[in-house]
């Protein structure tokens, strides 16, 4: 068996930004709340080329048009398409509810490509 390269791991790495970059929040049961994707101005890459951890960063305001209060987030998943398709990784949290206009929560997802 062979080991792939340290190049082989940046490519894994460079597919999984540009391809699996739809970011959905959750509430407890895993029901969808919001799915996102970097075109929206909430959500960024944050990682610094070659790291072997991707973070995909989302900020939600309880005053964003698209969120009704009151609401708990409680997971993030990623995924590949904007709507429907397969979770490719699922981070759980400590629940957390807008509740105002003035609330404001901010999810990092970390995408571990393990060799550097």
């Amino acid at each position: 068996m062979a080991e792939i390269t340290s190049a082989a791991y940046q490519n894994l790495r460079d597919y999984i930004q540009s391809n699996w970059k739809y970011i959905e929040l959750q509430d407890e049961s895993g029901n969808k709340i919001i799915r996102l994707s970097p075109s929206d101005s909430r959500v960024t890459w944050t990682h610094l080329g070659g790291e072997s951890v991707l973070k995909l960063q989302v900020i939600i305001k309880g005053s964003d048009a698209d969120i009704t209060a009151p609401k708990i987030f409680a997971k993030s998943v990623i995924y590949n398409v904007a709507t429907g398709g397969s979770s490719f990784s699922t981070e759980s949290f400590t629940p957390f509810t807008i509740e105002t206009d003035q609330d404001e929560l901010t999810v990092i997802h970390n995408i571990v490509v393990p060799k550097v």
